[in-house]
């Protein structure tokens, strides 16, 4: 016990020493917008409506109901500071390093293997990712799930009840629900069947069964032990069967699957092979990690995939006729093997070849191989037990400076892109990304110089277009902002915001008609888009038609109270209708959500003599 509690402590200390600096890290806008600093649902704090909203919606092209539930209740404990955010996602992290150990501990018996993989679990610059990007929450938070489905399937395994295996069945649901990508868990608990706790006997095993209790089937053949062992794990399998459809339809439904025509399926073949390999190359030597890997699609080597898969079937054979007598080498390889196939690529999702966040789980398997494979590969080396220690040392110690230099890079949205576009090539997206970042910053230049660059890798590209068109609007040049937006409206006719942006151009150029049109076609898309209703009131008062416009200024309040513009803008609808008490409260409502509206305290002003005088509105100035 007193060893447990130094490895336990060892891995927490570890594990902040290279982790705690996320806390002075901002949020980037890379989907931590859509999760949590621009999605007003997460930002109602847990309640029973947001808790519905939760349950039913499929935004971002996802269903995952109890990560949603997690950044709302991040946001009522800390609201928008990152740093709480960013060190739930460490403590996650953390608490699963522990459970990885202790799990293996209690299933091997074999202390220092088992610390040394979750020590490798914790520091690697793999997993980076997952961690310190606070959209990756489903990653942690599924993963934790996933430790307590392997925690209670032992006590299940060591004392079978129902009541054990409904907590099983009770922690893998709530997993898939963090994140669909445990629907390879009940694989993985028929691999560990075999090992360590050898629930099923195809031969002798290198490694005695150390889990308390007697095995749970040991008097048939392998053929009826794996028949039964199967029909055990029927409704995990069906839990995971329903997700995989729910999620495949989802996504299919959000747009986030790509068509078979963009990728083919020799390119999707080809690209899963060597994904394999790249991922265990870059477990070795963790060098040049981006956030995004551009899909290389038709340019794909087919040589280099078909190496990948020669080398795939050759380690395969190797461990599946080493498996009788280390049985932890194709429990290991097929961990890995199986838990990427949800997202190695088969079925596209999004635009990247590969990603580091989807090794968090899948590495332990390559783990557990090294754990205990080095070891008894130096079985009668004089020097082992010494030599070994010295290596596992030196290559933590590695690990710790390459994760906490790797995690620098996520200080925020410009250094993070900045180095994906350093270690990467034809990187379209991160152009744009690193584009939206600097618009928001104001630099306008840079920012229109990297939507340019996006453009020129990829012509094609809706988002930037629209983005370009924003930037360029922000300096005035809204001639070339429409051609922009027109662009983008050709390849994605379907966007809401590209449509409203274009009417906000149209109106800045005087064609009032054309921007009302546009703003109505938005909000057919998106009723409950807010800036939009505010736009169209503008359009709608510009015409004169103040009782219309005022109504769409409300709809906008109603969807976004803490809406400043729109208070300002109602304001002058009232006042234009000679209702300047109301008119005073909006601006005034205004003025305390921003504090520095120079208009709305002019407004103010205005109304504050026009109704003491009894003049007309003269004056008040509506804003976009």
């Amino acid at each position: 016990m007193r060893r447990e509690l130094l490895v336990c402590l060892f891995l927490v200390l570890a594990t902040l020493t290279v982790y705690w600096q996320v806390g002075n890290y901002e949020f980037v806008n890379l989907d931590d917008d859509m999760y949590i600093t621009e999605n007003s649902h997460i930002q109602e704090g847990l309640s029973r409506e947001s808790a519905a909203w939760a349950f039913t919606t499929t935004r971002l092209a996802n269903w995952h109901p109890v990560t949603w539930l997690s950044h709302m209740l991040d946001f009522q404990l800390y609201g928008l500071n990152p740093r709480g955010h960013h060190l739930t996602n460490v403590f996650f992290h953390l608490v699963n390093t522990l459970l990885l150990f202790l799990v293996l501990k209690w299933m091997t018996g074999a202390l220092w293997r088992s610390g040394f993989v979750a020590a490798l679990f914790a520091l690697h610059p793999l997993h980076v990712e997952s961690v310190a990007w606070v959209a990756e929450r489903k990653d942690v938070l599924s993963t934790l799930f996933w430790m307590l489905t392997l925690w209670a399937y032992l006590r299940y395994v060591q004392r079978p009840d129902l009541k054990r295996y409904l907590l099983t069945l009770l922690f893998f649901a709530l997993g898939l629900m963090a994140k669909p990508m445990l629907v390879t868990l009940p694989c993985v608990l028929l691999l560990l069947d075999y090992w360590p706790l050898e629930r099923i006997q195809l031969g002798q095993a290198a490694i005695s069964r150390t889990v308390p209790g007697p095995p749970a089937i040991i008097a048939d053949t392998p053929r009826k032990q794996a028949f039964r062992l199967l029909f055990e794990k029927i409704p995990l399998f069906f839990l995971a069967v329903v997700s995989s459809v729910v999620t495949f339809l989802v996504q299919k439904g959000g747009g986030a699957v790509g068509a078979l025509e963009a990728y083919p399926v020799r390119i999707r073949v080809a690209n899963t092979l060597f994904s394999y390999v790249k991922y265990m190359v870059k477990t070795i030597w963790p060098s040049n990690l981006a956030v995004f890997y551009p899909h290389p699609g038709q340019s794909l080597s087919m040589w280099q995939a078909a190496v990948a898969g020669l080398l795939l079937l050759l380690i395969s054979i190797v461990v599946i006729r080493g498996g009788r007598r280390y049985p932890y080498l194709p429990v290991g390889w097929f961990w890995y093997l199986g838990t990427l196939v949800p997202v190695i690529g088969l079925v596209q999702v999004g635009a990247q070849a590969m990603a580091d966040r989807y090794t968090y789980v899948p590495l332990i398997g390559l783990f557990i191989m090294v754990a205990w494979g080095v070891p008894h590969a130096l079985r009668n080396y004089r020097y082992a037990q010494s030599s070994l220690a010295f290596a596992a040392t030196s290559l933590l110690v590695g690990l710790m400076v390459c994760t906490w230099l790797q995690i620098k890079y996520w200080e925020n949205g410009i250094t993070l892109f900045e180095h994906t576009l350093q270690v990467t090539s034809n990187n379209s997206q991160i152009h744009n990304n690193l584009g939206n970042v600097l618009t928001k910053k104001g630099r306008l230049q840079e920012a229109i110089l990297h939507y340019t660059k996006a453009l020129e890798i990829n012509p094609n590209y809706a988002a930037a277009h629209s983005n370009l068109g924003v930037a360029l609007a922000d300096q005035g040049r809204f001639g070339e902002a429409i051609k922009h937006y027109s662009a983008a409206l050709l390849l994605n006719p379907n966007s809401p915001e590209t449509l409203n942006n274009l009417g906000v151009a149209r109106y800045n150029q005087g064609d009032v008609p054309g921007a009302i049109e546009n703003y109505m076609r938005a909000l057919q898309l998106k009723p409950d888009y807010a800036e939009a209703h505010n736009n169209l009131g503008n359009g709608l008062a510009q015409q004169g038609r103040l009782t219309e416009a005022e109504d769409h200024y409300r709809q906008a309040l109603s969807i976004k109270p803490d809406y400043p513009e729109a208070h300002n803008n109602l304001g002058v609808d009232l006042a234009r209708q000679g209702k300047f008490h109301e008119a005073i409260n909006h601006f005034t409502q205004a003025l305390r959500l921003k504090h520095d509206y120079t208009q709305a305290r002019v407004n103010l002003e205005l109304a504050l003599e026009n109704a003491r005088s009894g003049d007309g509105a003269a004056g008040v100035r509506g804003s976009q």
